[in-house]
């Protein structure tokens, strides 16, 4: 089965897309979102010192803070009043979804259809305010806390107004954010929140780039490995591109019923399971709770390097978790293995599967409806699982392992980075494809009705 972006590239017509006005608009306003957005990660927050605050920054390489900055576009670096960026508004959506599986109140809402979303979009909102009040508030306390070995400062006047306007400027900022992508969502092409988030991404491309070319050019790093590294990564594009479009179709049957003309005849149809149900939330997950005692440490400071039994344990934790590690790449991947089993097993219930196909009608043939049903199903998945879970831990492994080997830091966050961005380029080909497609069908139908009514002239004529 081809996919959507084989099927773009075969139907693609430049004077079709020409003719496509509403495709263009739509285009030109997702450009013009995603300017604004970057333009916002350069204005800083009130009471910031942008040079303070970036050697302060520095000193968090490799960190918890490190890995949020690049999905952020490098806004948390500079602390400009997207510094957030839409990490509340994912996390908070993330919360609700998971609730829906616990809360009997939320499920049911869950299952009341276009009204019960909107009310679970309503508690993400309210839950991103104020995730993004809790986190403004301790990054107003650890800015004006967290200092440069001179002593220096990245807040010029602190205090309670300085909490307060960063708390605000945050919230602001975040809330923003999180409207601008509901308006590429529907005004636009793609989904807004991940388009955002790709953005940032591609956004340190050009200074990885360019670092890498410089140390090439200072004889550090050598041009062959740069052609190996370059081709070790398009093998892994290619390789997510396969395993995201891959599915499990299972096939589902519907008894006879009456047709127009009579015939008794049976409805079959697929039930796709994605190789990688939980897509990017394992990763993330995993390396957010591996990289948090170097970020405690480097918080701390000083404090941290005074002695103690706590500051011990710190220390050592951050000698055997840093990155190219054994021991991280060990847990590393665990992680990924835990989280994905854990993030399937909430966001797909086959239980509720068996039930809704047993209400329709359908089957799969040789399994009975209801609880055996459910039973293959979730064999299923579990075996599924396992596959998804080995390519993820596969395509963030390797980069990793580049990164130490090669002592190329720049690939650290490689994996994350590419299965990003390679699922929402996927997902925006797709888009435009629809687009396109329903520009052609409007001129057919435009076309028939002119065909019709000059027909039916043609017929009053005669």
């Amino acid at each position: 089965m081809a996919s959507a972006a084989n099927q773009f590239a075969s139907n693609f017509n430049l004077s079709q897309f020409g003719k496509a006005t509403d495709l263009k608009k739509r285009l030109w306003f997702t450009f013009l979102a995603l300017i604004v957005f970057r333009l916002l990660s350069f204005v800083p927050l009130p009471g910031i010192d942008p040079r303070t605050m970036g050697a302060l920054f520095a000193q968090t390489h490799g960190g918890v803070l490190d890995f949020f900055n690049t999905f952020s576009g490098g806004s948390l670096s500079r602390m400009s009043l997207i510094a957030l960026g839409l990490m509340p508004y994912i996390t908070a959506s993330i919360v609700v979804q998971l609730s829906t599986s616990l809360s009997p109140h939320l499920e049911a809402l869950k299952k009341e259809g276009e009204s019960g979303r909107k009310k679970l979009n309503q508690y993400t909102r309210y839950g991103t305010v104020l995730l993004t009040a809790i986190q403004g508030y301790f990054i107003a306390v650890g800015l004006e806390n967290w200092k440069t070995p001179a002593g220096l400062s990245a807040v010029v006047d602190p205090g309670l107004l300085f909490r307060i306007s960063c708390v605000i400027s945050l919230i602001g900022g975040t809330m923003f954010l999180m409207w601008l992508g509901e308006q590429i969502t529907s005004r636009g092409v793609g989904n807004g929140t991940s388009l955002i988030i790709m953005a940032g991404i591609v956004s340190q491309l050009p200074v990885i780039i360019l670092n890498t070319l410089e140390r090439t050019r200072s004889g550090a790093v050598n041009p062959a490995l740069i052609i190996a590294v370059i081709a070790v990564v398009a093998a892994l594009v290619l390789f997510i591109c396969f395993m995201e479009r891959a599915q499990r179709r299972v096939l589902i049957q519907y008894p006879k019923r009456q047709s127009a003309n009579g015939m008794m005849q049976a409805d079959k149809s697929h039930l796709p399971l994605k190789l990688n149900t939980a897509n990017v939330i394992p990763p993330i997950f995993a390396s957010s709770v591996l990289l948090m005692p170097l970020t405690i440490t480097q918080f701390a400071g000083q404090r941290v390097t005074a002695g103690g039994r706590w500051s011990n344990i710190l220390i050592t934790l951050n000698q055997y978790l840093a990155h190219g590690t054994w021991l991280y790449m060990l847990l590393y991947g665990i992680g990924i293995v835990f989280f994905s089993f854990f993030y399937t097993a909430i966001v797909f219930n086959p239980e509720e599967t068996a039930d809704n196909l047993k209400r329709y009608g359908g089957f799969i043939p040789g399994i009975r409806p209801g609880k055996a049903t459910a039973d293959y199903l979730d064999y299923l998945l579990t075996r599924i699982t396992v596959i998804g879970a080995a390519y993820l831990t596969c395509i963030c492994l390797v980069p990793e392992f580049m990164a130490s080997e090669l002592g190329m830091t720049s690939f650290a966050i490689g994996g994350t980075s590419l299965l990003i961005v390679v699922n929402v380029t996927i997902d925006t080909v797709t888009q435009i494809q629809s687009h396109l497609i329903a520009h052609q069908y409007g001129d057919l139908i435009r076309k028939s009705k002119l065909r019709g009514k000059s027909i039916r002239r043609r017929q009053r004529l005669k």
